[in-house]
């Protein structure tokens, strides 16, 4: 019998009462026809005894001599094997002729084994050590408990395996301001240190930035893409490299970008079509605040808070009358700064929707425009709306950004009136401003050191006009009055959100929503208009455009005033070539002449230079251009492409994406490097009225076709936080930041 080192025998298939050597000689006699025994069944015989070694028959055999002991043998299987670090191999011990066929292992004559040179268990199991043992060669031995003296050995060569070295982060977007700290980890290598180089260069410099033997890296003065390399001491070919991006993107300190309302960020180095996507781009971090946020996120970089150091901010206001100044990079978990614009101790709040009418901003009204920056007096300002003690109120507040302190003696009271026979009139003569039913929509504009600021209404809750104020940057005294139905009614400037625009020549655009209109035959009255604004002394219209079919559009609640005025890049080879582009409720794009913008025209539009029907449904997001093409994203349509060429936009979408955005539609905005590595963005909001997700979609600027982001599809790990509508998402050095109905959320390079 043979006997594993389990103890178990391996048992003949005859059974019990099998005699081999008898049955056998028994049934070889029965089976031949010669008596005789052959020779191979003499030898048998011989064997049993039953013939005699004399030759002659009958006599008695001479006893055998005495059977040897058997000798108990240990092998074991296999005899020699290699094993990479940390891996296991099963030994088995065979033990003949021995009845206990059990054993003892050692490795390496340690009972058991240790971790220097590996472990094995009872039962023969090894699991190879976790670093190499010196020298890398151990014998795995077998001991029979039967005779100790008996033993085998098998011999193991342990590998160290592919040697690693991961450097952490794997991609890195920063400022000139900011330092990054280098994490490397070294597996199967005896020593883990690495030598760090930016570039190829050891230790970096100041063209390509530098790092310390600890792996900090400090970036250069100049934006631009670095490799920061770590390299294996021990072993040469063993490194691992990091991408950074030093980027030199100021921010974005107004509404949309620019004063054109052009919606594009053309500085941004990291974000391409190769780099957004679900694998390498998603949700970074969140910051809770205290109410919607309607405007968009602002952001300026490398800027140095008093006892905090540089930081990135974004700044975030909200309807609960709240202003935040957040690290952008999520390297301090609580704001930088926090302002309270009411104080509920003193009587003083937010206004409920209920108190106008309105639940078109729900459920408290406080901060709903776009505040706007000047990055040379370092202050930011901000219309708050409030309900104090049972009066309302509208303030202009000038933060300063670094650290929130009310500037200028701020804030001032809003209030204005004009001269004008219209809706909610004095009786006297005068149209004074109602801080209550007046809703300070739009986003802010800063031209030549006055702020200006836009009001509409609330759900189109009268009496109500459109007004646009300026503002003293510098002192906060008001120096510019304008509305633009003096004499009759509504005539809001709301733009979803959007704020006014201007050019180069200093001209301010605004455009105006359903109400009165009679500036054709001589009256003051502007609405569902494009109106070019003069500055200098005071706000007065120098030129405008109305569309032929304006009674149509004031009666079916049609706005035109649902976008705000792009001031689109000059256009050459074209005998227009500063255009102005704006749409409306109606689904149409109209492309004006802003030095001869047409007027009215009775029966057609065409004395403008186009006007395109683009989505049957209506517009409520101002268009974004980008390289001569512009995109728009209207309701209950998808996001479509139209090529500007030769002063004119392509009759039909170029491309346009497959997802249908529901109420209001989108608000694009572009991303580049310049002419190249174009993305759209855009945040789908339909879901608000039940505070259902924001979601947020990125395409291919070039083909918005191809969706290269969406951020359902990582599930539960990409949600932005319940939608609010008409919001922009804002692109800032290699982050997007996204409002919503309780948080700011973060989306970037993941880690």
């Amino acid at each position: 019998m043979t006997f594993l080192a389990s103890g178990r025998s391996e048992t003949h298939k005859k059974g019990k009462n099998f005699s081999p050597p008898i049955a056998l000689h028994r049934e070889t006699i029965r089976s031949r026809r010669d008596p005789r025994p052959s020779l191979s069944s003499a030898l048998v015989l011989l064997a049993l005894g039953l013939l005699s070694c004399s030759g002659g028959g009958g006599g008695t055999s001479p006893p055998l001599p005495p059977t040897p002991p058997l000798v108990i043998t240990v092998s074991v299987v296999p005899g020699s094997t290699t094993a990479m670090v940390g891996t296991d191999v099963q030994f088995v011990a065979i033990v003949a002729n021995a009845s206990n066929t059990a054993v003892d292992w050692q490795v390496n004559a340690n009972p058991g084994g240790n971790s220097t040179v590996g472990t094995i268990s009872a039962l023969g199991h090894y699991r190879a050590p976790d670093t190499p043992p010196n020298p890398a060669t151990v014998m795995v031995t077998a001991t029979s408990q039967a005779d100790r003296t008996k033993s085998a050995t098998a011999r193991v060569t342990i590998l160290a395996g592919p040697t690693n070295v991961a450097v952490s982060p794997r991609r890195v977007v920063l400022t000139v301001t900011q330092s990054q700290q280098f994490q490397v980890t070294a597996q199967n290598i005896g020593n883990p240190n690495v030598n760090w180089a930016v570039d190829g260069i050891p230790g970096g410099n100041a063209a390509v930035g530098t790092i310390s033997a600890s792996g900090l890296y400090m970036p250069p003065a100049a934006s631009g893409l670095h490799n920061v390399t770590a390299t294996s001491v021990a072993d040469s070919t063993q490194s691992d490299t990091a991408a950074v991006v030093v980027s030199n993107y100021p921010g974005t300190f107004t509404w949309r970008n620019d004063s054109g309302r052009t919606g594009q960020n053309r500085d941004e180095l990291w974000l391409s079509v190769d780099t957004v996507n679900q694998a390498e781009f998603g949700k970074l971090f969140s910051y809770p605040v205290d109410g919607y946020i309607y405007a968009q996120p602002l952001y300026a970089a490398n800027l140095q808070i008093p006892g905090r150091g540089f930081h990135n901010v974004v700044y975030v206001a909200t309807q609960h009358d709240s202003v935040y100044a957040f690290d952008a990079d999520g390297r301090s978990s609580s704001p930088l700064w926090q302002v309270s614009l009411i104080n509920p101790a003193a009587g003083i709040t937010t206004v409920p929707s209920d108190d106008v009418g309105s639940t078109d901003i729900i459920p408290e009204i406080g901060i709903t425009g776009t505040p706007v920056i000047d990055t040379q007096t370092g202050t930011l300002y901000v219309v708050a709306k409030t309900k104090e003690n049972g009066a309302y109120f509208q303030r202009l507040h000038a933060l300063d950004i670094f650290t929130g302190a009310e500037k200028f003696g701020g804030p001032v009271v809003i209030q204005a009136s004009i001269r004008g026979t219209g809706d909610g009139g004095d009786g006297q003569g005068n149209i004074p401003f109602n801080a209550l039913i007046q809703n300070q929509r739009p986003g802010l504009l800063l031209l030549g050191g006055t702020v200006y600021l836009g009001f509409a209404s609330h759900g189109d809750n009268g009496p109500y006009h459109g007004w646009l104020l300026g503002y003293d940057a510098a002192t906060l005294r008001q120096v510019a009055v304008f509305n633009d139905t003096p004499d009759g009614f509504r005539g809001g400037i709301w733009q979803a959100g959007g704020a006014p625009s201007a050019d180069s020549s200093g001209h301010i655009f605004i455009t105006t929503g359903n109400g009165t209109f009679d500036r054709d035959t001589g009256g003051a009255d502007s609405s569902d208009s494009m109106l070019k604004l003069n500055i200098a002394g005071g706000l007065t219209v120098a030129d405008y455009f109305t569309p032929f079919n304006q009674d149509f559009l004031n009666g079916g609640d049609l706005d035109l005033g649902s976008t705000s005025l792009v001031v689109l890049p000059d256009q050459t080879g074209t005998s227009h070539p500063h255009l102005l582009l704006g749409g409306g409720k109606e689904g149409k794009l109209y492309l004006v002449d802003r030095d001869a913008m047409g007027n009215f025209h009775i029966g057609d539009d065409s004395q403008i230079v186009q006007s395109l029907l683009v989505s049957s449904d209506g517009i409520f997001g101002t268009p974004a251009i980008w390289e001569n093409n512009v995109y728009v994203s209207g309701l209950s349509d998808a996001l479509k492409a139209f090529q500007l060429s030769g002063g004119k936009l392509s009759t039909s979408p170029v491309q346009q994406g497959d997802t249908v955005f529901g109420f209001p539609g989108g608000q694009p905005a572009v991303s580049s490097n310049g002419s190249t590595n174009g993305i759209v963005w855009v945040l789908q909001t339909d879901a608000f009225g039940a505070s259902g997700p924001a979601v947020l979609r990125a395409y291919d600027a070039t083909n918005v076709s191809v969706e290269i982001y969406d951020s359902n599809l990582a599930g539960a790990r990409d949600q932005p936080g319940p939608a609010v509508k008409f919001t922009v998402p804002t692109v800032a050095n290699g982050k997007v930041f996204v409002g919503t109905q309780n948080q700011l959320t973060v989306f970037g390079p993941l880690p």
